[in-house]
């Protein structure tokens, strides 16, 4: 199993923000249980990583200290002597990869973290980004002494030009090798690692991971979270509702009679199967599993096994309504179709109903079943067997 550190750089002073403190140590909304910037990053990665290593500053300690769960490395100078730092504290553990981040991309999404996990899978490293879509210009400050600012020398071509993100993730060995080797000061991760020959996917960014650098990105940080809070607000109160269909088919051979949905009917021949056959209530069931996407009957009750031979289908299908229970969903209702020319089910339809109802613990009322024919054509027309079609509606309970 690939084990992974996250390595979160929070060394910076981040005097551009303003505030009385650096900004990744300060909070997100004005609520007495807001959250700082910092508390964002480190729990956006805590699903991914084994470990997590904080690097800060030598004048944030006592502020470092209230971190719970991550392990605290001193920065040094600049941000590479930093990154570097808590590589080497991570060095010797048997990391397998290292998801680089800055503390300021506090509202980094799941997805940014998972994209870049799936791309270290087959290449050195990766980080992601945004395409530029802006016009590109190069200022040039005037040679007018009369004239103040900055003025448009030129434009340049944004084709192939990336707005880099983080994390950016790496094998482990390779871009700590990498940093050692590094003279000087680098903008990102990333420039360490092209510089020692390490091969860069880049993978999809969001706008959402924005580096909190100007005041006014506080208030869009808000933004952000109060709408994240509204979406699971929203996402809690709407019903979790599952739909699973199934099909099931049974030839006659010799017998006097057939089972459907769990009502014995005379007939002068039988459905042949490894259970009772009963069409009905198989494709009930396998609706149900559909629903909880848990396969169908023949994983759970394969027919390679000799204990399920002539078994009644009512084995399969309270086992099918329970796993639905133990997984927190109730039946809303189902839906049977029965495919033949005889027997006649019309006549049997009520009794079918119940029969299935009382194996489920529901109400009648949540349980249909119906009849048609093929109009004689097909198997079931020439009368070889029987088909049988259901559909289950399940709700989160």
């Amino acid at each position: 199993m690939t084990k992974i550190a996250a390595l979160i750089v929070a060394a910076g002073r981040g005097t551009r923000a303003g505030g009385e403190m650096p900004k990744q140590w300060q909070r997100l909304g004005t609520a007495p249980t807001a959250l700082r910037v910092i508390d964002h990053a480190i729990s956006a990665f805590r699903p991914h990583v084994a470990r997590i290593v904080v690097v800060h500053h030598a004048d944030d300690f006592d502020l470092a200290q209230s971190l719970e769960n991550v392990t605290l490395v001193s920065g040094g100078a600049t941000r590479s002597a930093s990154v570097k730092a808590g590589l080497e504290a991570l060095s010797g553990q048997d990391f397998d990869r290292v998801l680089i981040h800055d503390a300021a991309r506090a509202l980094i999404p799941t997805e940014v973290i998972e994209g870049v996990l799936t791309a270290l899978e087959t290449h050195e490293g990766a980080a992601p980004a945004l395409m530029v879509t802006d016009a590109l210009w190069l200022g040039a400050s005037s040679q007018n002494a009369a004239e103040t600012g900055i003025l448009v020398e030129g434009t340049r071509d944004r084709s192939g030009l990336y707005r880099a993100q983080t994390p950016q993730g790496f094998v482990f060995d390779a871009i700590l090798t990498a940093h050692r080797a590094f003279q000087g000061e680098a903008a990102d991760d990333v420039e360490v690692a092209r510089a020692h020959g390490l091969a860069v996917a880049i993978t999809e960014g969001s706008e959402e991971n924005f580096k909190i650098t100007h005041p006014g990105d506080f208030a869009r940080a808000d933004a952000v979270l109060r709408q994240r809070q509204q979406e699971k607000a929203a996402m809690e109160i709407r019903p979790d509702i599952r739909l699973g269909n199934g099909y099931d088919v049974h030839r006659f051979g010799e017998g006097d009679h057939v089972w459907l949905c769990g009502v014995k009917l005379p007939h002068g021949r039988s459905l042949q199967g490894h259970s009772d056959a009963d069409v009905g209530m198989h494709a009930l069931t396998d609706a149900i599993y559909g629903a909880l996407a848990r396969g169908d009957i023949g994983q759970h009750f394969p027919p390679s096994d000799p204990q399920w031979k002539g078994a009644e289908s009512h084995i399969f299908l309270r086992h099918a309504i329970g796993l639905a229970r133990e997984m927190g969903y109730e039946m809303m209702n189902c839906d049977v179709t029965l495919v033949c020319e005889r027997p006649k089910v019309g006549p049997h339809a009520a009794s079918m109903r119940a029969a299935l109802a009382d194996i489920m613990g529901v109400d009648v009322e949540k349980v249909s079943v119906k009849a048609t024919t093929s109009e004689r054509l097909g198997f079931t027309g020439r009368e070889e067997g029987i088909a049988s079609l259901a559909t289950a509606a399940l709700i989160k309970s």
